[in-house]
């Protein structure tokens, strides 16, 4: 059995990896893809229901805003130190960025389109 070891193949699939899960990440969240627990649903009004999915979609994009400034001030940081991967020397600054951006798309997506189905979008479909 032949091993062949390419330096830097496990960084390029670390940041592989992180670009295809945050880029998926406001895809998921437009589409509605999360999984959503509705134990309570059929006890409550569809009134205090459309409240309580208003209240997360504000608390979720709240979180998710916050998440991304933070993760934003860590990835200048990192790109004013001069950060760089181990073998192909990537700034790692830009990577964390990225993730940020994504974590303000998933944002955005979550108060817009989010909001959007808890009051327009027919249950039945």
């Amino acid at each position: 059995m032949c091993s062949i070891n390419l330096p830097g193949s496990i960084e390029l699939t670390e940041i592989g990896m992180a670009i295809l899960i945050f880029a998926a990440m406001p895809v998921v969240t437009w589409r509605g893809g999360h999984i959503v627990v509705d134990l309570l649903d059929r006890y409550l009004s569809t009134f205090v229901v459309k409240c309580l999915s208003l209240l997360s979609a504000i608390v979720i994009s709240g979180s998710f805003y916050y998440l991304g400034h933070r993760i934003y001030q860590l990835g200048e940081r990192s790109i004013r130190r001069g950060e760089v991967t181990e073998f192909l020397g990537i700034s790692s600054g830009y990577i964390v960025q990225y993730i940020a951006i994504m974590s303000w798309a998933t944002a955005l997506g979550m108060i817009t389109y989010g909001v959007y189905r808890i009051f327009f979008q027919d249950k039945s479909n």
